[in-house]
């Protein structure tokens, strides 16, 4: 049982906790809302991590983090959906629950989990695109985390795809991830609905009658069942999925993209047509290699997998130097 690890992602919307053995495989799970403040967030962790080492022998945590880490992954900088600003997470939650904490940002946890247990396996150069509340991205070169000089490297969620379009929470405008994520799938269904009638369309119906009940889940679920204005959302959010890949493309040149997070799960509605578009849209279309595209295989456990990853590899190093 020592072997086990926990795995924690914590994103913007929800933090979701699990006990994750050597093959990858989720034993316990939990899931939370994400607090808004500092003191909530740290309590929420702490009692998650209390519930499930009170049922297994764990060895160590990890936390997949959607914000900006040192590059010795110490202190977590800032984060555009978390309360933390230049805060010693792992340190200061090691000490209070007595068991070793290790921090990533949860797109490089989702990259490390998809290369060793799911869909980046056989890549060579390979980008995971984790598509949730925002967009993080975890690049694997030869199948080593690439971080920058700084440790901060690729944030592509941030780059900007529509200039002086929708605010974004790390400050900028017209970010890739406020048009291709959970939260823009609202946003550009409220956008439709403000500008036409949809005649019989539920989701409009639902979202005249509550705002709040329309989610990105929400918004799948519609488009599933065929809903006008949601079917539309997402032909926009596969434009914009392309649009931004084929940035991607130019720059580093991969041989595989695995789109994993929460939105990932639907990759059904969205995923074709954004090839079809991507292959029109890199420099050079139709005289180039094209990276594969591949819908996850761990579904939105990719983060919470890596991140009990990550905290296995570092107590086996520590482990070694003793």
């Amino acid at each position: 049982m020592s072997g086990l690890t926990i795995g924690i992602d914590i994103g913007g919307t929800s933090v979701r906790a699990a006990v994750v053995d050597d093959r990858g495989q989720l034993l316990d799970t939990l899931r939370a809302v994400t607090p808004a403040t500092t003191a909530a967030l740290e309590h929420c962790l702490d009692r998650l991590v209390g519930e499930l080492a009170s049922r297994w022998s764990v060895a160590g945590i990890g936390l997949a983090i959607a914000g900006f880490l040192t590059a010795e992954r110490d202190v977590v900088r800032f984060a555009p959906h978390l309360p933390w600003r230049e805060a010693a997470v792992a340190a200061d939650m090691t000490a209070r629950i007595g068991l070793p904490v290790f921090t990533e940002h949860d797109a490089n946890a989702a990259a490390v989990a998809e290369y060793r247990f799911g869909a980046a396996a056989r890549g060579h150069n390979s980008l995971v695109v984790a598509i949730g509340t925002g967009i993080g991205t975890g690049l694997l070169l030869d199948g080593a985390l690439y971080r920058g000089s700084f440790g901060v490297a690729p944030e592509l969620g941030h780059i900007t795809v529509v200039p002086n379009g929708r605010p974004c929470a790390c400050g900028k405008r017209g970010c890739w991830e406020r048009y291709c994520s959970g939260t823009a799938l609202v946003d550009t269904v409220v956008e439709l609905v403000a500008d036409a009638d949809w005649g019989r369309s539920q989701l409009a119906a639902d979202l005249a009658a509550d705002p709040g009940s329309v989610t990105g889940r929400r918004v799948a679920a519609a488009a599933s069942d065929g809903d006008p204005v949601a079917v539309r959302a997402f032909e926009i959010f596969s434009r914009s999925l392309a649009q931004g890949l084929a940035m991607i493309a130019d720059i580093f040149d991969p041989d595989l993209i695995v789109i994993a997070g929460g939105v990932g799960r639907a990759s059904g509605l969205y995923l074709d047509e954004a090839r079809e578009q991507y292959a029109t849209l890199v420099t050079g279309a139709g005289h180039r290699q094209l990276a594969r595209i591949r819908g996850t295989q761990l579904g939105e456990s990719a983060s919470v997998i890596g991140a009990a990853e990550v905290a296995r590899q570092e107590l086996s190093v520590s482990a070694g130097s003793v």
